[in-house]
């Protein structure tokens, strides 16, 4: 009976790992630790059509639930991270079936992820691909990686944060830039300007993300979590509100079994052993 159950669970479990029809997912790292989700859809440059994000979505969620990931990657293609939403599904919405469907509000499963995320992007970001990997934590760039806003060039606006993010994270003016254009920027010139944290040859791109996220990985997940919550706040608050809730947080931390591990074995001199409590 033993036998049979193991083999109907292996069974089950192949057919939920391969249930996704525009992603890839697995397991990275040397503990397994780190999640690797992989746009999946080259004949269209991984257009963000409605079912991939929708999956992209579901795929966050599951990881963010599972105890044994400690970090999210997002990756493409080396061709193309993602060269925008799929303009073929809107072009023909209109202004009442955009609200009625709530269009695009379902993209903010991916930024309200607990754990960190980290996109690794090679090739074309553009318009919603760019928006997407604004929506992760922290960006690493292919040095042939593409970033830009050129929704503009269709006659509407960035409807997933373009506008708000770049503002927020390379201000006023790139953002006019970028958004009144709709001209791309490379992946040396997003460096510069605060877009991405750092840039590789687009072979060592994903060893280089999967390596970011073991090291996120390493730390205790609660303290992350916490540590990941200030920092967005300091994009949503004022300065004085940020610098009240990052307080709190350093108090609340104090009563965690995390806390205590970690300075003490920092004390006797030795890796902690965190345990996520």
């Amino acid at each position: 009976m033993a036998i049979k159950f193991s083999l109907k669970f292996k069974f089950f479990a192949k057919i939920e790992g391969s249930s996704y029809q525009h992603i890839l997912t697995e397991k990275k790292g040397a503990k397994q630790n780190v999640a690797l989700i992989t746009l999946n859809r080259p004949k269209a440059l991984n257009a963000l059509c409605d079912a991939l994000v929708t999956e992209l979505g579901d795929a966050v969620e599951k990881f963010d639930r599972d105890e044994s990931i400690g970090a999210v990657v997002i990756t493409g293609s080396e061709k193309a991270f993602a060269a925008g939403a799929d303009i073929k599904e809107m072009q023909n919405t209109t202004f009442s079936s955009n609200i009625r469907l709530r269009l695009l509000e379902h993209w903010s499963k991916i930024s309200q992820c607990k754990k960190p995320i980290i996109a690794a992007v090679n090739g074309f970001a553009l318009g919603g691909g760019c928006e997407l990997a604004m929506m992760c934590d922290i960006i690493y760039a292919g040095d042939k990686a593409n970033f830009g806003q050129p929704e503009i060039l269709i006659g509407v606006v960035p409807g997933a944060g373009g506008t708000q993010r770049i503002a927020r994270s390379c201000g006023k003016s790139k953002a006019m830039e970028m958004c009144l254009t709709g001209n791309r920027i490379t992946a040396a010139e997003a460096e510069k300007m605060g877009l991405v944290s750092k840039v590789f040859p687009a072979g060592e791109l994903l060893s280089e993300a999967i390596k970011l996220g073991e090291k996120i990985a390493s730390q205790s997940p609660l303290i992350a979590q916490l540590a990941k919550e200030c920092v967005n706040v300091a994009f949503e608050t004022s300065l004085q509100e940020g610098l009240r809730f990052e307080k709190k947080m350093f108090y609340a931390a104090f009563a965690t079994e995390d806390q205590k591990e970690g300075m003490k074995a920092f004390v006797e001199k030795r890796a902690p052993n965190f345990k996520n409590n």
